[in-house]
């Protein structure tokens, strides 16, 4: 994976006791203005684009869930990734640069911004099969935003703390052995709140019929009032803090990149 560094360290529970984190530096991106530009992959992955720093999350290869999709490979900063599992946590080999990336949990300084990475089970088991899946928390582009990743256990207490109320959150809703059903997801959201939902993890025409054990996004969709659900007509979204939502969710759905 070129020369691309992973930062191991301690988890978010004892950094958010004791108010440690690291310190990193990467180098500076160009300005992009006030508010928060989304371009989407599938399946969990997103590239952000604000205050100057270009952030992919959840690169993959293209198998099982993710077949029929391109691989992400822009020209980024750094590379947040909630597993080290293929459809989430593998970024391309021609992935440009050296990015910094992360993906354990823990609280990160990068470029004099906070980056908070929040450990949830990846399975139904207390992440005896799957380990553990990485939230990651952080402002851009004045847009607070938590993306889930894989999440499959519950919310506790202590996470939903540490997740406080996003503005924006990416959340897991097609199944399978390793990531939120329907109604687990809206379980989740309502635990937290969010303003704006864009729902993730689900079975799409990219799939390769035979390695992919998640459902579409229907039945999630089945559940959330129809008026509160916009559809995208393409892979991109720009955001401000002035246009969110008063109150939520609203639910964002992407066109499938395939």
């Amino acid at each position: 994976m070129k020369r691309s560094t992973f930062l191991r360290y301690l988890g978010a529970t004892a950094l958010g006791t004791f108010g440690l984190h690291h310190s990193l530096t990467a180098p500076a991106a160009e300005a992009q203005g006030a508010g928060l530009a989304i371009q989407w992959f599938g399946h969990t992955s997103a590239l952000f684009t604000g205050n100057g720093q270009r952030i992919l999350v959840n690169p993959f290869r293209a198998l099982g869930c993710t077949a029929g999709f391109r691989e992400p490979v822009p020209a980024v900063d750094f590379v947040l990734m909630s597993s080290r599992l293929l459809d989430e946590g593998a970024p391309s080999p021609n992935l440009p640069g050296n990015p910094r990336i992360l993906f354990q949990a823990g609280a990160y300084t990068l470029n004099s911004r906070r980056y908070e990475g929040i450990a949830v089970p990846h399975d139904r088991l207390e992440g005896r099969r799957f380990g553990m899946n990485v939230v990651w928390k952080w402002q851009q582009g004045g847009i607070n935003i938590l993306h889930m990743g894989g999440a499959a256990g519950p919310i506790g207490l202590e996470q939903r703390i540490l997740m406080g109320r996003p503005d924006l959150a990416f959340v897991p809703v097609g199944g399978g052995p390793k990531a939120y059903n329907a109604e687990e997801a809206l379980a989740a959201i309502n635990a937290l709140n969010p303003k704006i939902v864009v729902p993730t993890h689900y079975r799409t025409a990219a799939a390769d019929g035979n390695a992919c054990e998640i459902d579409g996004l229907d039945r999630f969709l089945s559940l959330v009032p129809g008026e509160q659900v916009t559809r995208i007509s393409g892979q991109t979204l720009t955001l401000t803090a002035a246009n969110l939502p008063p109150s939520g969710p609203r639910f964002y759905v992407f066109r499938d990149p395939v």
